[in-house]
């Protein structure tokens, strides 16, 4: 925070930025480089006691008493500040529902009396972080990945994309190549070993995702899919209470994420969306979008996540379907300012 802002109240304070995710929630000061807190999007519900997520709920009262409980833990605990004294900018995605939309203004003006929010589309703010005003946003969240095109500050929605393709996919996959992998080495009841690994909590598996695996190069995949001899990456040992010690073998780190890349008759892959979102362009935009690709959400900062990215991009432009509608070249892709 800055110096001038704790000296008499002089100049107009910070105003503080709610990023509420479908996992994380992201909460900060406006101007800092950084979120002062990364923290779940749930909360401990006071009648049973136990953790909800925040976009669980039953109905628009639910939402209200959850809502209200979860900003002021933000407030109050994380950030320590009146919410009174600050304005609100509130970054959400073009789909978020109007319920939860309306629900928070009310939560934020009712409960906590804030004097200003303003509603910012999270793909425009992307472009903000870097300076440019088109490119197209690929934001791959925990439920899904989200594709639109920006243009001179203008979402194209015509060519949005949309795929159940995030971290919760990814997660799944990695349990079920875990329970196959286990299967093989113990040779032991598979339900037991099911309902063991589907046991595990989320944020277990999370963190298995995070720490040990990554996305392996197009080749690779090529061979395991065509069923050749390969050498997978060593086994890692991951501890779990501080006891038990769970073995993540080398393809289930390698391959976890291979499901961002399959394609079949009923879901695309991650880029063959990006071709068609550039394809439903107009003919005079897409070389811009090819040349500004802008990654957002934790999943995209996996290992060689942009490098798998690229190789796929360049191979489906030798397919004749692309080739003949894309005229394009070479793709290129911005760095994110921080991490």
């Amino acid at each position: 925070m800055p110096l001038f802002d704790t000296i008499g109240g002089l100049g107009e304070k910070q105003a503080v930025v709610l990023d509420l995710g479908k996992k994380f929630t992201k909460f900060g000061f406006a101007g800092d480089s950084t979120p002062r807190c990364i923290i779940p999007t749930e909360i401990k519900c006071p009648e049973s006691g136990k953790v909800r997520s925040i976009l669980t709920y039953k109905n628009e009262d639910d939402l209200y008493a959850l809502l209200v409980d979860f900003i002021h833990m933000l407030y109050f605990k994380h950030v320590l500040v009146s919410p009174k004294d600050r304005k609100v900018v509130i970054v959400e995605s073009l789909l978020c529902p109007t319920v939860i939309r309306d629900t928070l203004a009310k939560v934020l003006f009712r409960h906590f009396e804030v004097s200003s929010i303003l509603f910012v589309p999270a793909h425009l703010v992307a472009l903000n972080t870097l300076g440019v005003n088109k490119g197209l946003v690929i934001d791959i969240g925990y439920e899904e990945a989200l594709l639109i095109p920006v243009f001179e500050g203008v979402a194209v929605l015509k060519a949005w994309q949309a795929q159940l393709l995030g971290g919760a996919a990814i997660e799944l996959n990695l349990r079920k190549l875990l329970i196959e992998a286990c299967a093989k080495k113990e040779k032991n009841d598979l339900e037991k070993i099911t309902n063991k690994i589907m046991g595990l909590p989320d944020s277990i598996i999370e963190d298995i995702k995070v720490r040990c695996c990554f996305v392996t190069s197009s080749k690779r995949a090529k061979v395991v899919f065509n069923e050749e001899e390969y050498k997978p990456p060593p086994d890692v040992n991951y501890k779990i209470g501080g006891d038990a010690v769970i073995t993540v073998d080398g393809s289930s780190r390698e391959f976890a994420y291979e499901v961002m890349f399959e394609h079949d008759n009923d879901q695309m892959s991650l880029p063959h969306m990006i071709l068609d979102a550039i394809r439903k362009c107009p003919v005079d935009m897409r070389k811009t979008m090819a040349d500004n690709l802008i990654f957002i959400g934790g999943t995209s900062m996996a290992p060689g996540f942009r490098a798998r990215i690229l190789e796929e991009l360049q191979y489906l432009m030798t397919t004749s379907f692309y080739s003949e509608k894309l005229k394009i070249d070479t793709f290129k892709f911005h760095n994110p300012r921080f991490k």
